[in-house]
């Protein structure tokens, strides 16, 4: 098997037995590192020192890491232009936030014969919040509900 120092140099080619031995002469471990290579390669290193440094940087990969939420808005295809400005600015709230917004129209009873009017209370509030917003995934129809993602501006 091949065997890499601690330090990253080549030690050459030997039989496991040598490189046990080598490993506990320097009070350090012999770690598989690629066993399907042709010979396989082994590494000396401290096991418990590596692995302790390998959560460590996961710990700190995890603190950076930020969660994406998706809040919801829901109204008619029939609402207000009073009541569409209030669910903007919440929205705009969300977006700014760095959370993603999805926008539900629920058509009740017969107003799902009239989607156009859903389309038009949409485009009406993209156009409030155009300003804070991409469209993720644009307006499509799901059963009874028409549904819009935004993502916030990078």
């Amino acid at each position: 098997m091949r065997i890499i120092d601690s330090n990253g140099d080549q030690l050459g080619i030997m039989s496991s037995r040598q490189a046990l031995e080598l490993a506990a002469e320097r009070q350090l471990d012999l770690v598989k590192i690629a066993p399907q290579a042709k010979p396989p390669v082994c590494r000396i290193m401290d096991y418990g020192k590596f692995k302790f440094e390998q959560s460590k940087k996961e710990k700190e990969a995890r603190k950076n890491q930020k969660i994406v939420n998706i809040k919801e808005i829901r109204f008619s295809p029939t609402i207000e232009d009073h009541d569409l400005n209030v669910k903007a600015k919440n929205a705009q709230k969300f977006l700014q936030d760095g959370d993603k917004v999805k926008v539900t129209i629920r058509f009740r009873g017969r107003e799902v014969d009239h989607v156009s009017f859903g389309e038009k209370a949409l485009e009406r509030f993209y156009d409030i919040i155009k300003d804070y917003c991409v469209v993720e995934k644009p307006a499509k129809l799901e059963g009874r509900n028409m549904i819009m993602i935004l993502a916030p501006k990078q």
